[in-house]
C-alpha cells in the first residue's frame, strides 16, 4: 500500500494528521509496521518527540509518523523519508498497526470436547474452543470467544464480544461486560483472602460476594480479581490490568485506569477514575485513591 493511500485508509483517524510531506516522490510502498530501531525499508515506524530525535538519523524505515516537531521533520526530509505529522503520533500509529493486523478470531463454532450444562445460555454466533467447560446457569453473549480449556464456574455471565484466552477461570457468578478480554492464566471471581482469627486458629469466612467486570475491561495473563464475602469487587469501563495484577476483595477500581505489571491491591481498596498504578505498586488495605492519580 502506498503511504497515501495509507494515510487515506485511516479514515477519520486520519484528522490527526496537521502535515504530510509535500515532495510527491516519497510515497513509498507500505508493506507493514516496526519499531523505530528495527524497521527496514517498506515500513513504517513512529517517533514522538525530540527526545528520540537521533532515531531519524539511524532508522532504515521508508515512513514515519512523527510530532509537531519541525525540526525532526526537516531530518526526515533530509534523509528522504516520508513523513506524516500530528499531535497523536503514537495514536496514529496504533491505527495504522491495525491496517496489517487483526488478531486471530476462530470462526463460529462449538468444538465437540466441549462441554456444556444444559441450562446455560449461549448466544449467537459464539465460538467454543476445545475442552471448555460451562457450568450450569452461565449466560453467554453474541459473538464471545472463549478459547480452549477455559473454566466457567456456574452462574457467571458474559457479555457481548468478550473473548477469554486459553485457560482463564471465571469463578461463580462472576459478570463480565462486554467488549472484555481476559488473557490467559487469569482467574477472576475466585475467593477473597477472608480469615479469622480465633484461639483455635484461622476461621475460614465464606466468599459469598461476586466479581464485576465493567465494559471494555481488559485482564492481562495471570491476574487475580478475588470476590469478598458480602457485596462486590468491581473493575470499571475501560481498564487496563496488565499481566501479574492483584485485585484484593471487595475492591472497586474505576474508569479507564491503567495497571501495571505486580500492582497489588489489598481489600476494601477504593481506586477513582484515570488513575495510573506503575509496575509494582502496592496499596494497603481500606486505601482510598483518588481520580487522574499517578503512583
Amino acid at each position: 500500500m502506498k503511504f497515501s493511500l495509507l494515510i487515506e485508509h485511516l479514515g477519520s483517524t486520519a484528522s490527526l494528521c496537521h502535515s504530510l510531506n509535500s515532495d510527491t516522490e516519497l510515497n513509498p510502498e507500505i508493506t507493514g509496521v516496526a519499531p523505530i530501531d528495527q524497521a527496514t525499508p517498506g515500513t513504517l515506524s513512529y517517533i514522538e518527540g525530540p527526545k528520540f530525535a537521533h532515531m531519524v538519523e539511524k532508522t532504515q524505515a521508508s515512513a514515519l509518523i512523527l510530532s509537531l516537531d519541525e525540526a525532526l521533520q526537516a531530518k526526515a526530509t533530509e534523509r528522504g523519508i516520508a513523513w506524516v505529522g500530528t499531535s497523536e503520533p503514537r495514536l496514529l500509529f496504533a491505527h495504522a498497526i491495525a491496517c496489517f493486523y487483526q488478531p486471530f478470531q476462530p470462526a463460529p463454532v462449538i468444538h465437540p470436547t466441549a462441554v456444556i450444562d444444559p441450562d446455560a445460555q449461549l448466544g449467537t454466533d459464539v465460538y467454543i474452543g476445545p475442552f471448555v467447560i460451562i457450568s450450569a446457569g452461565v449466560k453467554i453473549g453474541n459473538q464471545v470467544c472463549i478459547h480452549p480449556n477455559v473454566v466457567l464456574y456456574p452462574e457467571v455471565e458474559i457479555g457481548d464480544r468478550t473473548v477469554l484466552h486459553a485457560n482463564c477461570t471465571i469463578h461463580e457468578r462472576s459478570r463480565i461486560g462486554n467488549d472484555c478480554v481476559i488473557h490467559s492464566g487469569a482467574v477472576i471471581g475466585a475467593e477473597g483472602f477472608g480469615f479469622v482469627p480465633t484461639p483455635q486458629g484461622w476461621y475460614k469466612m465464606q466468599q459469598s460476594g461476586y466479581t464485576v467486570l465493567e465494559d471494555g475491561v481488559e485482564v492481562g495473563c495471570n491476574s487475580t480479581i478475588d470476590r469478598p464475602a458480602v457485596g462486590e469487587t468491581r473493575i470499571g469501563r475501560n481498564t487496563k490490568l496488565d499481566n501479574l495484577v492483584h485485585i484484593g476483595h471487595g475492591s472497586e477500581v474505576g474508569q479507564n485506569c491503567a495497571l501495571a505489571a505486580q500492582v497489588g491491591l489489598s481489600g476494601g481498596v477504593k481506586v477513582g477514575n484515570q488513575v495510573l498504578l506503575v509496575g509494582q505498586v502496592g496499596i494497603a488495605n481500606q486505601v482510598k485513591v483518588g481520580d487522574g492519580a499517578i503512583m
